[in-house]
């Protein structure tokens, strides 16, 4: 008994002395953040010594709390715990953990911690703690309380487990999987995973729907199709379907096709790829119905095809010249209305230019119909004559639409309508000429009425002096209107010798506006419409005598459109274009318009294209010849312009005079009157006239007015006398129209040969003086009076020598 006691004596200081170790060692690991029990602490698992050792030693993160100290403060915190929460020793121990919360901490998890605590039992729960950094962590805690033998609380031992990725892994596989099931239930295509089946053979026999979405059924029919094969919903699907499908789920190569499925009678766009593992056999697919949409392109194709063979015939039956060429000027393709109308092979028309075959006349228009046509402008009615392979030539008009870098042109053969209207207009020239011829015949046989019954009285020996003058007189007016009506003949012919010079058009129509009053009567009110500004942007190059009678003509038929009673307007403006008129295109410029606009009766539709034709007049016999429109018509066309009406019956009518707008010329003013000649002057004239009877005339007439004259009856005889003796002659007076030499070219060469003799030419009609005008040469013209040759005569000598002093 002794014995036992004392061994067991021994073992006691065995453990005493084994303990004071462990306090030795404890002790110095306070700074570690180890604290042993005070003496006679004890667990209900071990003895402390083992608790903080194995607390100390775990890697898992642990923390030991007092309950029996003030405020339950942690006593031991291993080093796991320090480096979770980022703080050190020193920093936690004496402290509760409640330290570790913060704003995101859910209060009803803190609850939970305490109610354990309060009643001494173990707890797991998550919280979220905060690192010492102030970023957050979720905790999963567990705590535990640890009692003595004698079942007195002596620690609350706590246990940590940072699962913060844990739960961020797992939200972000619930919102990837929610944002999955979001799309998939709300996508508009159809959507489903199938398992396929194969045989022993590794053929696909069959598939399962494993998953569909709500789109599925509308697109494909079939209803409650999840966990069935496709054999039984379909028994008639297509063997294509399962083969394709199957290779998908083999080879895990993705495809992307269209298919019909016949079974369905649907049309299917159809994107497949292998999904899960490949021992599975599932594939996704993600399809669209495109029934309508292949019906629709089936019967676009059909349209198409419909429309191409169309064109292509219209293209090969047209007997129009039909053509693509590029903005190069090249021909691209061509019809063969070609070879039927032209006698060209379409081969040597394609690759050939657009100008290649026009006639050298044409060239012109055809160039400028490319430049609009290859700037973007649709052309119509562009008329050029077009070669044949055997060399002759044929009218053809021509349309054309760009687009793109080419364009597309017809062309219609118009040889036999060109035939036609120029059979027209010589059947209307025919017409006129029989209509001029009359009006001619008519009013000339009125006048030699006069001037035969005039001489017929001055032959009578008792003649009084007074009735003798008044014959005279007779005959003198009778001539200058016979002057007058040749005038306006050869002004509606353009065959007058015009006298252009550049003048302000609103100085000259202000200028007639102001007789116009005296013209038109008090009862028709005169409107002037002048623009304002600087004139010198309002003139033109012409014969302003000639402008003046047209303005008078226009006004004239204007009163007597109104029967004397209305308003009148003269507007002037500046134009950039002339419009279509006559068969003739819309013409671009500067041009100056005078407009004379009238509140008469206006003017019958088919009165409007005779109303220029020489005596065509709709006035009653004696108010008017029917030649004033006649000399405005061809005053505009000689000076390069154009006359346009526009009238309607009972809405008057508006006559606009187009004239060429030209630069401003330095003015010279009027001539000045030649100084008179002294009784017996004995100026030398040599005088050229064919006609012998004028010759005569006119060399008898200057003698009376006491000039020497020599007469040549030719040009060269003319040369002839002044080479002989150059200094014979002071003056020259020729006519123009004569044979071999006419009288212009005379001049000419007088002018070359001896530029200080001055000439002076006379006619009353040429058509070298109405293609060329005058070359500088003063002109009389025919009929003249006496005092009108002896005063060009005089201002010639006198001009020529001033210009010698």
């Amino acid at each position: 008994m002794d014995a036992e006691n004392e061994r067991l004596r021994r073992r006691e200081r065995e453990l005493e002395e084994r303990v004071a170790q462990l306090e030795a060692r404890l002790e110095a690991a306070l700074g570690d953040g180890l604290r042993r029990p005070r003496q006679g602490q004890r667990t209900s698992a071990a003895s402390a010594d083992l608790l903080f050792t194995a607390a100390e030693k775990t890697r898992m993160p642990q923390i030991i709390t007092d309950p029996n100290l003030p405020d339950n403060p942690i006593i031991f915190a291993n080093r796991a715990f320090q480096n979770l929460c980022g703080y050190d020793a020193a920093e936690l121990i004496g402290r509760n953990c409640r330290f570790l919360q913060g704003p995101g901490t859910d209060p009803s998890d803190v609850a939970k911690v305490r109610d354990a605590i309060a009643g001494r039992r173990d707890v797991v729960v998550e919280i979220l703690n905060y690192h010492r950094d102030g970023t957050p962590f979720r905790n999963e805690l567990y705590i535990s309380p640890v009692f003595d033998p004698d079942g007195e609380l002596r620690y609350f031992f706590a246990s940590q487990l940072d699962v913060t990725r844990f739960r961020t892994t797992e939200g972000v596989l619930a919102e990837s999987e929610a944002r999955y099931r979001a799309l998939f239930n709300a996508v508009d295509s159809g959507f489903c995973v199938v398992e396929m089946r194969f045989d022993a053979g590794g053929r696909a026999i069959d598939y399962r729907f494993v998953e569909v979405n709500p789109a599925f059924e509308v697109h494909t029919g079939l209803r409650d199709a999840v966990g069935r094969w496709m054999s039984e919903l379909a028994p008639a699907h297509e063997r294509s379907w399962y083969d394709t499908y199957g290779q998908v789920a083999l080879t895990g190569n993705p495809v992307r096709f269209e298919s019909g499925a016949v079974a369905l009678g649907r049309w299917f766009d159809v994107h497949a790829l292998r999904v899960g593992e490949p021992e599975q056999h599932r594939v996704a697919i993600l399809f669209n119905d495109i029934t309508d949409r292949r019906r629709a392109e089936t019967t676009l194709r059909a349209t198409a095809e419909e429309k191409a063979t169309e064109r292509d015939l219209v293209w090969r039956a047209s007997r129009d010249l039909l053509v693509v060429c590029g903005f190069d000027g090249i021909f691209k393709t061509a019809n063969d209305a070609w070879t039927a109308t032209l006698g060209w092979d379409v081969t040597e028309i394609e690759g050939a230019r657009f100008d290649a075959f026009v006639h050298p006349d044409d060239r012109g228009t055809a160039e400028r119909a490319f430049s609009r046509v290859s700037g973007g402008e649709v052309l119509d009615d562009v008329d050029v004559r077009i070669r044949t392979r055997d060399g002759g030539y044929r009218w053809v008009s021509w349309n054309a639409i760009p687009t793109g870098d080419r364009y597309y042109a017809a062309g219609r053969d118009i040889t036999e309508r060109k035939a036609l209207e120029e059979q027209l207009r010589q059947s209307q020239k025919l017409e006129a000429v029989g209509q001029l011829t009359g009006g001619v015949a008519h009013d000339f046989n009125n006048l030699l009425t006069v001037i035969k019954s005039s001489t017929d009285l001055l032959k009578r020996p008792d003649l009084a002096e007074q009735r003798r003058v008044r014959y005279v007189g007779a005959i003198s007016d009778t001539v200058d209107r016979a002057a007058k009506l040749t005038g306006q003949l050869l002004a509606f012919a353009r065959r007058q010798a015009l006298r252009p010079e550049t003048f302000a058009v609103d100085r000259a129509v202000a200028a007639v506006s102001d007789m116009v009053g005296t013209l038109t009567g008090s009862r028709v009110h005169v409107e002037l419409d002048l623009p304002e500004g600087d004139s010198r942007d309002l003139h033109v190059n012409a014969d302003s005598s000639q402008f003046d009678t047209a303005l008078v003509n226009l006004v004239v038929n204007a009163r007597d459109a109104m029967d004397g009673e209305g308003h009148l307007r003269i507007r002037l403006r500046r134009a950039t274009a002339i419009p279509a008129v006559r068969a003739h295109p819309r013409q671009r410029g500067d041009y100056v318009a005078v407009s004379i606009s009238d509140t008469g009766t206006g003017i019958a539709p088919e009165n409007l294209e005779r109303i220029f034709e020489p005596f065509f007049t709709t006035k009653t016999v004696g108010q008017g010849t029917g030649l004033g429109l006649s000399q405005v018509f061809g005053f505009a066309k000689q000076s390069g312009g154009e006359v346009i009406v526009e009238s309607a019956p009972g809405d008057g009518t508006t006559f606009t005079l187009y004239l060429p707008r030209v630069a401003p010329s330095a003015s010279h003013g009027p001539a000045e009157e030649p100084e008179a000649l002294a009784e017996g002057h004995g100026t030398r004239v040599l005088v050229v006239e064919d006609n012998l009877d004028v010759g005569a005339f006119a060399e008898q007439a200057l003698r009376e007015l006491g000039y020497v004259t020599v007469w040549a009856k030719d040009g060269h005889q003319a040369l002839g006398e002044i080479e002989r003796e150059p200094s014979r002659f002071e003056v020259v007076f020729s006519d123009v129209v004569m044979p071999v030499m006419n009288g212009v070219q005379l001049a000419g060469e007088i002018r070359r040969r001896r530029p200080g003799i001055p000439v002076v030419l006379t006619s009353g009609y040429s058509d070298v003086l109405a293609a060329e005008g005058t070359h500088g040469f003063d002109l009389l013209r025919k009929p003249y009076s006496v005092a009108d040759l002896s005063r060009i005569l005089r201002r010639a000598v006198q001009d020529a020598r001033a210009s010698r002093s």
